[in-house]
């Protein structure tokens, strides 16, 4: 499933731990937003390993689930284009 993660982190040290774990569960695309293509497992150990970074009196992360339908109608305008991960080069 796609999972789109946007967050908001004031501490630099949290936002760094934040950003750590993102990378390494999607694509980073601008400063606060991540996409995520995860299986239900994932989805969850990411929000428990993102629960144990934040402070829940300053800090905000939002998921946001796409449906296979949403994902076609994404529109974008400038930027890089994401890569195309169901191109495999071998």
């Amino acid at each position: 499933m796609l999972i789109v993660v946007s967050y908001d982190i004031p501490n630099d040290k949290r936002r760094g731990k934040v950003l750590k774990a993102l990378k390494s569960y999607g694509e980073w695309m601008q400063y606060s937003v991540f996409e995520c293509n995860l299986t239900k497992e994932q989805y969850l150990k990411l929000r428990n390993r993102l629960d144990k970074i934040i402070n829940y009196q300053e800090d905000s992360i939002r998921f946001y689930t796409l449906c296979d339908d949403c994902k076609e109608k994404i529109d974008r305008i400038g930027g890089t284009q994401p890569r195309d991960e169901s191109v495999f080069i071998i």
